[in-house]
């Protein structure tokens, strides 16, 4: 071999034993149990900065190997596992952060993070304060007291995108850390550790697991930024099992295929939305006439399932409403990253705090599984209709 692996071959490697079964097993486990006390006194030593088998809350075969996956997924140095995304979230801030303190929060994030800064931070003395989802005002809002920058790029709903070098170099003049929600790009398309950023959090119940079947957070960090994470991380109990991480590590094993499945028919749908009466935009950051398409081309190898579709001036939230129930084959629920098509009304009035978005239609999130585009289509044209009344 005269060359390294790609990425995409290193991934399918990844956690996995070298001979044996080619899936590594599922270890289901909570005691431990040692040889004598010298080896338990030394793992016990150890197990704070290395990784080392001692007990079921601190990590598994399993989770260990998902953990190797990440980290070569993401281009880190060690890999977290969490139940889920908001719990990774939430050790994430209160890990590198304290009472006093001051973190910047892109508008772009989503209301369960709104909602532990409100409750949870502000309880523990710790200020926050949201950011243009593109980044543009970050400078003007940093004050001696901010330690950390919170991006996500891009951004939910409407997909707004960071110059991300630029900012990680910003924050670290300032000695503030970068944390990113990667969940979009899910370490396939986006590479926020390459680009500058301190840490990476994606919520692998979506994409990663790909198959709307597990819960699960997980977290990549520097080496420079590990040790706080890893110490909150056994602080506040936080662990996964290893069913969750052997379906989240099967699932990483068919990211790429699915990704590119999931690109081709979201952009299918997306062209075939704009030729559409009633439809005034497409809000996807792969598309030309999306702002931020300039930096996706930069930064991002390739784009997903996720669509937000903005109707002309005149629908109101009732049309919209009437077009997502009309719909067969796009299910009215939570989360997107599975197999199946998935749709749900969004209010940008409330879902931000610092853009105004008053001159905006009523708007709708598809996300384009992996039916055939066809299909969704004919069932898009059947909304279509019912959002004309």
């Amino acid at each position: 071999m005269s060359r390294p692996y790609t990425p995409s071959t290193r991934l399918l490697r990844a956690g996995r034993p070298q001979s044996g079964w080619v899936n590594t097993p599922v270890s289901r486990g909570s005691s431990y149990i040692f040889k004598d006390v010298a080896a338990w006194r030394e793992t016990r030593a150890r197990r704070d900065t290395e990784r080392m088998l001692s007990y079921g809350a601190r990590g598994t075969d399993s989770s260990y190997a998902l953990e190797d996956a990440l980290v070569e997924l993401e281009g880190g140095y060690r890999a977290k596992l969490f139940p889920t995304g908001q719990a990774a979230i939430a050790v994430i801030l209160s890990a590198y952060l304290q009472s006093g303190d001051h973190v910047l929060i892109t508008d772009a994030v989503y209301a369960p993070v709104r909602r532990f800064c409100a409750r949870q931070l502000a309880r523990m003395g710790i200020t926050h304060e949201f950011y243009h989802a593109d980044g543009h005002d970050i400078a003007s809002r940093i004050t001696p007291a901010t330690k950390l920058i919170y991006v996500e790029s891009p951004g939910s709903l409407v997909y707004e995108m960071v110059d991300l070098p630029a900012i990680a170099k910003l924050a670290h003049e300032h000695g503030c850390l970068v944390v990113v929600d990667n969940t979009w790009g899910t370490g396939m398309l986006y590479h926020p550790l390459e680009l500058g950023a301190d840490v990476s959090v994606i919520a692998a119940t979506k994409y990663l697991g790909g198959h709307a079947d597990v819960m699960l957070g997980a977290v990549v960090t520097t080496q420079a930024a590990w040790q706080p994470l890893e110490e909150a991380a056994v602080d506040f109990g936080q662990t996964v099992g290893a069913d969750d991480a052997w379906l989240t590590l099967r699932g990483i094993r068919s990211l790429k295929v699915r990704l590119a499945a999931h690109e081709k028919s979201a952009l299918d749908v997306a062209r075939w939305l704009l030729t559409q009466d009633g439809v005034a935009r497409v809000h996807c950051p792969a598309l030309p006439d999306h702002p931020a398409h300039a930096l996706w081309c930069r930064d991002c190898s390739g784009t997903n399932g996720l669509l937000t579709v903005e109707f002309v001036a005149g629908v109101d939230a009732a049309a919209a409403e009437r077009f997502v129930n009309a719909l067969k084959l796009f299910g009215l629920g939570a989360s997107w990253g599975g197999f199946e098509s998935l749709v749900i009304p969004v209010d940008m009035h409330s879902a931000r705090t610092v853009a105004d978005w008053s001159g905006s239609g009523a708007m709708v999130r598809l996300h384009v599984g992996l039916e055939s585009p066809e299909d969704l289509i004919d069932d898009l044209c059947v909304g279509l209709q019912a959002l004309k009344g």
